[in-house]
């Protein structure tokens, strides 16, 4: 007689590491006339109000602003949510005849879904992270992020936002409803986040206590408002590129970006 062994549960083999590509990003029109794709701007109104439009000092702000393509809403819009979870909770106004072709409630629960128009195509391992524009702010709805697959994906996506308590908002035309930025998600799980000290690599410990007392430094002046420092308002070490740990100059870095335009 012959013993039969307990089986084991089987586990589920982890895919295989992603091989990615060089990044290239293929734009499909799915209509005559979809709405409009273009680099992303750097410039927000509310950061053009800031006194001496001091948002804009920030790079790493003004980098992300520009760092995808918006794809812009071609009409007026009008979405108004009563606040219950039915399809027909939403309603909607425009001043185009067919706009529910491009916006709609699909899913409840305050959702507004858009339809881009468009299908995209990335190299492999390489996918779109869609979501609104960045650091444009729009009361009463939020953008909900999505990474695509891109790579393989053979139909388009649709990008949602929803509301954050009953009411109305509102899109101009010509206004971002979407912004796709293309991320090599194929290599994010090989990623190993390690905790070190920062003693253990003695020239980044370095770079970072000049910094700190340059930092301090200029803060203190500034604060006795001594003529260089008030004359200098700020310290432009980082859109400048300084302060690099292999000779005070990184290898690599932008202070503006210039995406290229679909064709």
């Amino acid at each position: 007689m012959h013993r039969v062994k307990a089986s084991r549960p089987v586990r589920a083999l982890a895919p295989a590491p992603a091989q990615v590509g060089a990044p290239e990003l293929t734009c499909y029109p799915l209509w005559p006339n979809p709405p409009e794709l273009v680099p992303g701007r750097s410039e927000r109104v509310w950061m053009d109000l800031t006194s001496e439009r001091y948002a804009y000092r920030c790079i790493p702000l003004s980098m992300a602003n520009a760092s995808g393509w918006e794809i812009r809403l071609p009409f007026v819009l009008e979405a108004g949510w009563n606040g219950q979870d039915g399809l027909d909770a939403i309603q909607f106004r425009s001043n185009h005849p067919h706009f529910a072709h491009l916006a709609s409630s699909h899913f409840g629960h305050g959702v507004i879904t858009f339809h881009t128009g468009w299908m995209f195509k990335t190299s492999p391992g390489w996918g779109l992270w869609a979501r609104g524009a960045p650091n444009m702010i729009k009361d009463g709805v939020v953008a909900l992020d999505g990474l695509i697959e891109t790579d393989w994906l053979p139909f388009p996506f649709t990008m949602n936002w929803r509301f954050t308590r009953p009411g109305i908002v509102r899109w101009e035309a010509g206004e971002p409803f979407c912004f796709i930025t293309p991320a090599p998600h194929g290599l994010i799980d090989r990623v190993q986040p390690k905790i070190a000290s920062l003693d253990a690599d003695p020239k980044l410990k370095a770079a970072y206590d000049a910094w700190s007392a340059s930092r301090a430094d200029f803060g203190k002046r500034l604060s006795a408002r001594e003529e260089d420092a008030v004359a200098e308002k700020w310290q432009r070490t980082y859109v400048q590129g300084r302060g690099g740990v292999e000779d005070g100059v990184p290898a690599y870095h932008l202070s503006k970006r210039r995406l290229k335009a679909p064709k």
